[in-house]
């Protein structure tokens, strides 16, 4: 972990040193005769960016600039050659600065716009009727909305007829402020699902750095007050022959599935509330429908990729089938740490069994 960090570090300073560079390419910086001064000027957009945005933004807007400095001489490059002439101004700059906004614009504009996403699943078990699903999950109260914001959101979703209200993990992080937490857990008190409303923890709920000024057992305490039912590796039975399992998140140590679900009726339609998408190969026929987030959909391209071939994540994002079971990842109502989502959308999912 240590030398991850380290390799970490050199590469960011490395997009630093780039991205100062390619500034110092701008005539008006050329035309200084100071040299050391030409550094400082050039220098100077990447720390107000630094000041500006926390740390995760901030390497997200330079490593973005990076990539399209590069993209953007590669471009420069083609027009000389197909036109045949030079420019008499920094065309890379331009275009660099041009896309680098505009990308992370839109990508921010993405991450603030939570959307609705349906998804009608069929199933062969009698369920008494179509049921309906409400699913949030990576809420990281504090990124893109405080706890007025996410009250917003679920005043939305309440006028949803639903039957469960499930929500797979990360709704706080560790510098969500607690009079924020409050009132997100109080929106929970306005949600009137016919089976209630059911919360299984994510690995950034119980904190990691203690940044915020509450406990993981004050985050219990505002929950139960408003009618969530929080579940740790525990099984509700509702009285239409569903199954709800919600799992302990899988950075605890938990219960496997195969134990879970020794003791269900497997005539039941069971649903697993998983907040990582992970252990696919043991829910697989043991369960009908997993529901899961973590993944942020992705959050910011190519990293859904690489959690895929590193094997991270067994998916990302979207419907997937294995066997008899249907997954299901969110991509979240927000994001982790950035105000940019460039892999994914934000958003809360209706799902609907028949």
């Amino acid at each position: 972990m240590f030398f991850i960090l380290i390799l970490i570090i050199i590469v960011l300073l490395l997009i630093i040193f780039y991205d100062t560079y390619k500034i110092k390419q701008f005539d008006f910086i050329k035309k200084i005769n100071n040299k050391p001064l030409q550094w400082i000027i050039s220098l100077l957009p990447i720390i107000i960016i630094l000041l500006i945005f926390n740390y995760v933004n901030s390497f997200a807007i330079l490593i973005h600039l990076a990539v399209f400095f590069l993209i953007s001489n590669l471009i420069v490059y083609l027009i000389r050659k197909i036109l045949k002439k030079e420019f008499n101004f920094y065309l890379t700059g331009i275009l660099a600065i041009s896309f680098t906004t505009l990308y992370l614009t839109i990508a921010a504009y993405i991450a603030y716009n939570v959307v609705e996403t349906k998804y009608i699943i069929s199933t062969n078990k009698e369920i008494n009727g179509p049921f309906k699903i409400i699913l949030i999950s990576d809420s990281h109260i504090g990124t893109t909305f405080d706890g007025n914001g996410f009250y917003n959101h679920i005043e939305k979703m309440s006028k949803i007829d639903s039957d469960l209200f499930a929500i797979v993990g990360d709704f706080v992080d560790d510098d969500t402020k607690k009079e924020d937490m409050i009132k997100a857990c109080e929106a929970f008190s306005i949600l009137k699902p016919k089976y209630g409303v059911y919360f299984v923890y994510g690995n950034h709920d119980k904190g990691y750095f203690n940044y915020r000024n509450f406990t993981a057992n004050d985050l219990k305490n505002e929950l139960i007050k408003n009618n969530v039912h929080i579940l740790e590796d525990d099984i509700i039975e509702l009285n239409n022959n569903i199954t709800i399992i919600g799992r302990k998140d899988k950075s605890t140590n938990r219960k496997p599935i195969t134990e879970l679900v020794k003791s269900i009726n497997k005539e039941n339609y069971i649903i697993s509330l998983n907040h990582q998408p992970n252990d696919y190969d043991n829910e697989e026929n043991n369960v009908d429908l997993v529901l899961s987030g973590h993944s942020h959909g992705g959050q910011m391209f190519p990293l859904a990729y690489i959690g895929l071939l590193t094997k991270a994540n067994d998916e990302f994002y979207g419907l997937h089938k294995r066997g008899n079971t249907n997954f299901i990842v969110t991509s979240g109502l927000s994001g982790w740490a950035t105000d940019f989502k460039t892999g994914a959308k934000s958003e809360y999912v209706v799902i609907e069994i028949k």
